[in-house]
């Protein structure tokens, strides 16, 4: 039986997981200077698929930045253990949203995918279980 998770992951709950000042942290940490960060960076989540849930990290240009200029392919390794990101608090928050029907057994972040020179998308698939 597939549960349907669309009710736990809005927008709004997904923003307080991951709040929209996060880029900016973490360009302050990258550069010293947020407003050197060339996008902004918010969750959404994509849907399910049996035991996996499917969410993507939104990075949209910023104005007057090329995101189509900034380096966002190497962004797998660096978000999977950055401190301001903290994809592991991200999962375990998650995991308590879940409240104990299921549980997040694991994750992984995909390739990033440029969907436009304004739009790239970093996928977050996590394995649920009973």
């Amino acid at each position: 039986m597939i549960m349907e998770f669309e009710h736990l992951f809005t927008q709004d709950a997904l923003s307080a997981l991951f709040p929209p000042d996060r880029a900016d942290l973490f360009f302050h940490g990258l550069y010293g200077d947020p407003s050197e960060g060339a996008y902004d960076i918010s969750l959404v989540f994509k849907g399910q698929d049996r035991d996996t849930l499917q969410f993507e990290f939104r990075l949209e240009q910023r104005p007057g930045k090329c995101l189509a200029c900034n380096l966002t392919y190497g962004l797998p390794e660096v978000f999977s253990r950055h401190p301001i990101i903290d994809i592991k608090r991200l999962i375990r928050e998650i995991d308590q949203m879940l409240g104990g029907q299921w549980r997040c057994a694991d994750w992984q972040l995909g390739l990033t995918r440029e969907v436009s020179r304004e739009l790239h998308i970093l996928p977050l698939i996590v394995t649920i279980t009973r």
